[in-house]
């Protein structure tokens, strides 16, 4: 056979084979548009966007044009777009496009669950600083306390995703336990140079204002199981109020 020949024994083998790339991806395509849709349909239908913006995130999606559920519709869409192009590429059989896919689809469900753990960690933190913001709101410390609070959380949140993508993790679990060692060195140097009597003043200085406060913190103290338990109640009742109606369909 020559090479003309066999460039168009080629060519031949090839087209067929184009033409079901073409196929699968266009009907791959509006068949995610579709199942991304739908997504975006159901959630607010279940009112997954309030649910989100009580967990402290709605700050964040401020910033863009879209809500929560419009941006898990996306991740819908581009996920089953990412099996249509591996199931696509792979009628070419083995080539490095359709590994590289493979790859991407199997760190999905991963980076699915380190972006549930920021979340998560985000909703725990606002409703620790809004319950400690309305318990500790009549002592002075406790603004910052409410702040401080939700960041460490937050901060630990970030460190647990970065850990669980693992991301360089010797890296960040270096990062992590260099900023303890900050904290805990900046202690020290700050109480052990020539720090200790300063230290012993601003401890008798705390602990006269802790004594002065002290029936006030013991009076907050008490209504911080309060707070929660109505936070909490509020929560579910708005739930309630939200979550859709069974529709009813009398027997005949």
């Amino acid at each position: 056979m020559s090479g003309a020949e066999a460039a168009w024994a080629s060519t031949l083998s090839f087209l067929p084979k184009l033409g079901m790339f073409l196929i699968i991806l266009i009907v791959g395509y509006f068949v995610a548009k579709w199942l991304a849709k739908l997504t975006n349909m159901l959630l607010e239908k279940v009112h997954f966007d309030r649910a989100v913006e009580r967990g402290g995130i709605k700050r964040v999606l401020e910033k863009t044009k879209f809500d929560a559920s419009d941006i898990m519709a996306k991740i819908v869409f581009y996920a089953v777009f990412l099996l249509v192009l591996q199931f696509a590429f792979g009628v070419f059989g083995p080539n490095p496009v359709s590994d590289l896919l493979q790859r991407i689809i199997l760190f999905l469900p991963t980076l699915f669950v380190a972006l549930l753990i920021v979340v998560i960690a985000s909703a725990i933190a606002k409703a620790a600083k809004d319950i400690l913001t309305i318990a500790l709101g009549n002592l002075s410390y406790g603004p910052f306390l409410a702040k401080l609070a939700g960041v460490a959380i937050v901060t630990i949140g970030v460190f647990a995703a970065l850990s669980h993508l693992g991301i360089a993790p010797a890296i960040v679990n270096g990062l992590f336990y260099a900023l303890l060692a900050i904290i805990a060195g900046s202690a020290i140097i700050a109480i052990g140079g020539g720090g200790i009597a300063p230290m012993r003043a601003q401890w008798e200085k705390a602990m006269r204002r802790m004594e002065t406060e002290a029936p006030r913190l013991k009076g907050e103290a008490q209504k911080v199981g309060e707070v929660a338990g109505q936070k909490a109640e509020t929560w579910v009742k708005s739930g309630e109020e939200n979550a859709p109606r069974p529709i009813y369909t009398p027997k005949p």
